[in-house]
């Protein structure tokens, strides 16, 4: 079910590390031209080119684009008292850790009178996005409402795929979570066109829209599909956009310590999300390799989502990969830079300090991914495709801006009168020395 990429007794750089691992073909090239045509049309048609679009791909072009409050209210009221006891949880636990990334504002004097002020200022407006193919995320609505809002922005929207099933309206969790979060602006469109009314804005076409539907956001975040990730692509520049998320992946480092049922759950559990799914085990031992085959095929063939998990396990971008030791493994993880790292290893502790691309690193035999999913407090909207490497998990710097505020006196200018000047020259921008030099004659 699953391939073995055997690196034993062979020294691979970086380069050749990344050429031989697996990795899953998003295709997001192919999709720009897909979704093009689709953002043209958003841009220029608004709720009517919604409607319309919401009708071809998701069957049903919803009345009411923005959902109505009662429904909101009424998803919420109707949530199995578990399932809210663990949203709230959830939110609990996310908003903590967030709370503690708040950068500080900071003032450096470099002289008297002499002043550089760094200020934190969050965007003003964000569009947030929770998928709902193969499967509905609440869990990414906490995510993603929680980090702006411990950011400070001001204004939030959410939008998600409307469901004929469901009146056209987005899931009922989904709507439960953004009531649980006290957001009343969430739309029933998905996918590339949630993209484009979220990067452009949308007129409205009927009486409950208004007259405009939806006003255009600083900054899109949240996971979705290629078609998502490729309309973020596009829009790129006109907003700013968390990154551009492929498919979901989890890599496990671990020697002969580890239980070969707990890594096997895992990988099945990465799995189920799709079939591009990537669930990669790298380990020294040979016994543990076997172990983990043998409880994938035992497991998966028993899970709900079976089929899915087997074309995912099946796939090119999955793999065990053997190695002579734990260093070895480091340095492939570290080369792969793995969306969600496990350390099943002895010393997981020390293993992970030595980790430095991952979008999340996960310590131990109890530290699952799962856990992150819901309820570590961790963020789960993270980097994909090998994009750890540079990138970071959605988090409150994802919706904060950096500003520098200058501050300078008569006298601390005059102090460096000449050598601005002498700069200003040597880079034949005299203007530049004299919009200095004329402040003293």
């Amino acid at each position: 079910m699953i391939q073995r990429i055997d690196l034993r007794g062979r020294s691979l750089g970086r380069r050749a590390l990344r050429d031989v691992l697996p990795r899953a073909e998003v295709g997001v090239d192919e999709a720009v031209h897909a979704v093009e045509p689709l953002l043209r049309q958003v841009r220029e048609g608004g709720a009517a080119a919604l409607r319309e679009i919401g009708l071809r791909f998701d069957g049903v072009a919803p009345e009411h684009l923005r959902v109505p409050a009662a429904a909101l209210k009424d998803a919420l009221d109707s949530l199995t008292p578990l399932v809210r006891e663990g949203l709230e949880e959830a939110i609990h636990r996310v908003r903590r850790v967030h709370a503690e990334q708040l950068p500080a504002d900071h003032v450096t004097e470099l002289a008297p009178g002499a002043v550089v002020r760094q200020r934190w200022i969050p965007v003003q407006r964000v569009g947030l996005y929770a998928p709902g193919g193969l499967a509905v995320y609440p869990s990414s609505v906490v995510m993603n409402v929680v980090a702006a809002q411990e950011a400070g922005v001001p204004g939030l929207a959410v939008a998600s795929p409307p469901q004929k099933d469901n009146g056209g309206l987005p899931h009922p969790t989904i709507l439960a979570a953004c009531e649980l979060l006290g957001v009343d602006e969430v739309y029933a469109v998905g996918g590339a066109q949630a993209v484009a009314m979220f990067a452009y804005g949308a007129a409205g076409s009927q009486e409950q829209d208004g007259e405009i539907l939806c006003e255009p956001v600083d900054v899109i975040t949240g996971p979705g599909n290629v078609y998502v990730a490729a309309a973020k692509r596009l829009v790129r520049g006109v907003v700013g956009i968390d990154a551009e998320a492929g498919p979901t992946e989890i890599a496990v480092l671990a020697d002969g310590t580890a239980d070969a049922g707990h890594v096997a759950l895992d990988l099945i559990s990465q799995a189920e999300h799709d079939p591009m799914a990537a669930s990669v085990l790298v380990t020294d031992s040979v016994e543990l390799a076997s172990a983990v085959e043998a409880r994938v095929l035992d497991l998966a063939s028993a899970t709900k989502h079976s089929v899915r998990v087997a074309r995912a396990l099946d796939g090119p971008q999955s793999a065990i990969v053997l190695v002579d030791d734990v260093d070895a493994g480091l340095a492939v993880v570290n080369a792969y830079g793995a969306e969600h790292l496990e350390i099943q290893t002895a010393d997981a502790d020390a293993v992970a300090a030595r980790v430095h691309s991952a979008g999340a690193i996960f310590v131990g035999p109890w530290s699952p991914v799962s856990l992150g999913d819901y309820m570590a407090g961790s963020n789960h909207v993270l980097p994909t495709g090998g994009t750890a490497h540079f990138a970071s998990g959605l988090g409150v710097h994802s919706f904060l801006k950096s500003v520098q505020q200058i501050e300078y006196t008569r006298e601390a200018l005059g102090e460096l009168a000449d050598r601005i000047v002498a700069i200003a020259n040597d880079e034949d921008l005299p203007a530049h020395g004299e919009a200095v030099r004329g402040r003293f004659h």
